[in-house]
């Protein structure tokens, strides 16, 4: 009885190192720090796949944490759905669109695209201060934000 309890004790520190280890990595290599939420800011769209936006290019969106819904514009019409995030995962749910016509065929088609990126969104980083990258399921950016306007 005596050795069990010896052995149990020498096992459990081992576990509860890679626990606590576990739990101080998660989220390292990601570019974030968990205690820095994406819900709050309002984040202009900047950059689409590769190509940087004119900043009045109108698309933005905004995350709330209290309802899990995200809403913004995409440039000509507004948007709006739901979100999950746990960690580094982001996931947006089906987005409903108005139905405006956008007069700027170039607004029109980065609104499209935009509008993509979003639904294809699985993960995301924190790219500097006031930088979000949404990441698709290879890790490719579909699309940069920024909280900064810039």
């Amino acid at each position: 009885m005596r050795s069990l309890a010896r052995l149990t004790r020498r096992m459990a520190l081992p576990v509860l190192a890679a626990a606590a280890l576990s739990t101080a990595l998660s989220g390292c290599g990601s570019g974030i720090s968990l205690d820095e939420p994406i819900e709050g800011p309002t984040w202009r769209l900047v950059q689409l796949g590769t190509e940087p936006l004119p900043p009045d290019n109108g698309a933005q969106i905004q995350f709330d944490r209290s309802s899990s819904r995200v809403s913004g514009s995409g440039g000509c019409n507004r948007i709006s759905g739901t979100f999950t995030r746990a960690g580094v995962s982001l996931k947006l749910g089906q987005l409903a669109s108005t139905r405006m016509a956008c007069l700027d065929p170039t607004r029109g088609a980065n609104e499209a695209q935009f509008i993509s990126a979003l639904q294809s969104t699985s993960s995301y980083s924190l790219a500097g201060p006031g930088r979000l990258a949404l990441l698709d399921a290879g890790g490719r950016t579909v699309a940069l934000l920024s909280s900064s306007g810039r």
